[in-house]
């Protein structure tokens, strides 16, 4: 059984940047970033293989970036240029092989919020 435990959300202006974090127990193949924003489905943002793949999704490609410490068994999300859509609750997830898709993915935060206003 993985836990995970996201952390660094919070509110900002726009122009300005965050870190998530998400401190996992136990071990983790690909692990990812989700954002789901309110009354929409789950979007996939990013996510960190195993073997050090990244991948981005469009909307956030350039402006963040995706890292972790094997060391701390932790995975951070470096967001710059936060833009008012970038507002959500962000949840990190880890499954066996990298996706986009929520459902290939066994192990969920419970989420922190980011709000970025104009």
């Amino acid at each position: 059984q993985v836990q995970l435990v996201e952390s660094g959300g919070g509110s900002v202006q726009a122009g300005g940047s965050l870190r998530l974090s998400c401190a996992a127990s136990g071990y983790t193949d690909t692990m990812a970033w989700f954002r789901q924003a309110a009354g929409t489905q789950r979007e996939w943002v990013s996510y960190s293989s195993i073997a050090g793949t990244t991948n981005y999704a469009d909307s956030v490609k350039g402006r963040f970036t995706i890292s972790k410490d094997n060391a701390k068994n932790t995975l951070y999300l470096h967001m710059n240029s936060l833009k008012p859509e970038d507002t959500a609750m962000y949840y990190c997830a880890a499954g066996l092989t990298p996706s986009r898709v929520p459902v290939a993915y066994k192990y969920w935060g419970q989420g922190t919020q980011v709000t970025v206003s104009s």
